[in-house]
């Protein structure tokens, strides 16, 4: 097997697995809450615990590959999920389960942070955006699995194997990844621990607080917790632009294709994540469907997206990013915008031909600004730019959680809103006053998301027209320059 298919196959899997592990748990969750005796209030942070984690980590595992060998920590990264992944199976409490999560989140980001890496490693610039759309393809592949498994093992085995079905795959990507992946180099620079630290702390009280006034309402004390995260910033940007070697080079947002294509990378997460999130409420909640029919009118969309990635990721390699992102995004809101019409008596089928658009332009989408971010990349920095597009997609699958929770949460007395969101109940016993209300919160969160894509594909656009494009190998801070190694 040759070392670059090799390499794509485990980054693929990993994707997949990540991919799995998110739709899965949604699904799950009511299930998983109730065998263990838990409160909604709790057992949702078996969520936002992993997506918290991977959002505060990946920045800086993605600088730790990049020092101590991206092939080598991503393999580390699949051993910790695995091992994650086992003890969130045999979790005996609610509280052990968060926590377990909280260790598949440590592997789960340095997965994500070294993916990106591994690939650039291994595929030439004019070939990356043909990679990237094999990942996308592994990402919808494996949340169509996550949503069909999440529906078939809660219904009929127990609900501890979605998390021990992790176990195998995790084991045979190990061993590949063990013996194909090779690091080319490292870099010659040093740890950033003061902004390793500013950063973690900024992140995690930020979006901590963010997530509790979603869930419970503001007050002084999240408020608080959230404008403390967010102050820390300062002296964490005032730090990383004297830093020796810094956690993340700022001298990268001087460049307008590279800032740019990750400021749509953290919008798109913020308009879209939230997209499946407001579909479940609407089905569930709103028509009374149940979990598992409901998530199957989804999966031909991930099936278009998974499909088409790879080549649409082919094309942005020959004609650039630029376009192709854009009219991605542009897609998208067509879609979202498109939802935000559905009354309660819609015919729930309608949610495939809009689902099947909305991937497609996914397809365009995440390939190809994936591959421009990874191609204005200095070589030495593949890991710190993978962990930090990483970072900025798991803030923004945070924030599209708290526009979620907070405009469609304002219709409805929280507890009800955040019960639909759940699937513990649904809003047929209510009078059809509030089931409007409700729906008109979803309608305005679905319209907001819609603007804030719109507003990603204008960022998107403003990009420099970018074409075929040759890796960057600018070294000009000395801290950059890779020192070839073997293993």
């Amino acid at each position: 097997m040759q070392e670059s298919r090799a390499a794509l196959l485990v980054v693929v899997t990993g994707t997949l697995m990540a991919a799995v592990d998110s739709t899965i748990m949604i699904l799950a969750l009511p299930t998983v809450g109730q065998a263990l005796d838990s409160n909604l209030s709790t057992i949702i942070w078996a969520i936002l615990i992993y997506f918290l984690l991977t959002a505060v980590l990946t920045t800086q595992m993605g600088r730790i590959g990049d020092i101590f060998g991206r092939s080598r920590f991503y393999n580390a990264g699949f051993a910790v999920f695995t091992l994650g992944s086992f003890l969130c199976g045999i979790s005996p409490n609610d509280l052990a389960l968060i926590g377990f999560r909280g260790v598949q989140a440590v592997g789960g980001a340095m997965i994500l942070a070294n993916g990106g890496a591994v690939i650039s490693d291994h595929f030439p610039a004019d070939r990356r955006g043909y990679a990237f759309g094999y990942t996308t393809f592994g990402w919808s592949v494996g949340a169509v699995l996550g949503i069909l498994l999440g529906g078939v093992i809660t219904t009929f085995f127990d609900w501890r194997y979605i998390f021990f079905i992790n176990v195998p795959i995790g084991i045979f990507a190990v061993l590949v990844g063990y013996h194909y992946l090779k690091d080319r180099e490292k870099t010659g620079a040093t740890l950033d621990l003061p902004g390793f630290a500013l950063l973690t702390v900024a992140l995690s009280l930020s979006s901590y607080g963010a997530i509790e006034m979603a869930s419970i309402g503001v007050t002084p004390e999240y408020l608080g917790v959230t404008m403390v995260g967010v102050f820390i910033l300062v002296p964490f940007l005032w730090w990383e632009a004297r830093a020796p070697s810094p956690t993340i080079d700022l001298t990268y947002f001087r460049d307008r294709l590279m800032s740019f294509s990750l400021l749509s990378a953290f919008l798109q997460g913020i308009g879209y994540l939230s997209i499946v999130f407001l579909l479940t409420m609407y089905l569930q909640g709103i028509l009374g469907m149940s979990p598992l029919d409901s998530s199957l009118l989804l999966v031909p969309g991930y099936v278009v997206s998974g499909l088409f990635s790879p080549y649409m990721g082919r094309f942005a390699d020959s004609i650039g990013a630029r376009f192709m992102a854009t009219a991605g995004i542009i897609i998208m809101v067509v879609g979202v915008l498109a939802y935000s019409t559905f009354t309660v008596s819609t015919n729930p089928y309608w949610v495939i031909p809009v689902s099947l658009l909305t991937g497609f332009g996914g397809a365009m989408y995440w390939p190809a600004n994936n591959s421009a971010i990874m191609k204005q990349a200095r070589r030495g920095s593949f890991g710190s730019i993978s962990g930090l597009r990483s970072t900025l997609t798991g803030v923004g699958s945070l924030l599209s959680f708290v526009v979620t929770i907070a405009i469609s949460g304002l219709s409805v007395p929280r507890d009800v809103a955040f019960a639909i969101f759940l699937g513990t109940t649904n809003l047929r016993g209510f009078p059809p006053s509030v089931a409007a209300a409700f729906l008109n919160g979803i309608h305005a969160a679905l319209i907001v998301s819609g603007i804030i894509l719109g507003v990603a594909a204008v960022v998107s656009y403003a990009r420099p027209h970018d074409g075929p494009q040759r890796p960057r190998d600018d070294t000009s801070r000395g801290n950059a320059m890779p020192t070839t190694m073997s293993k």
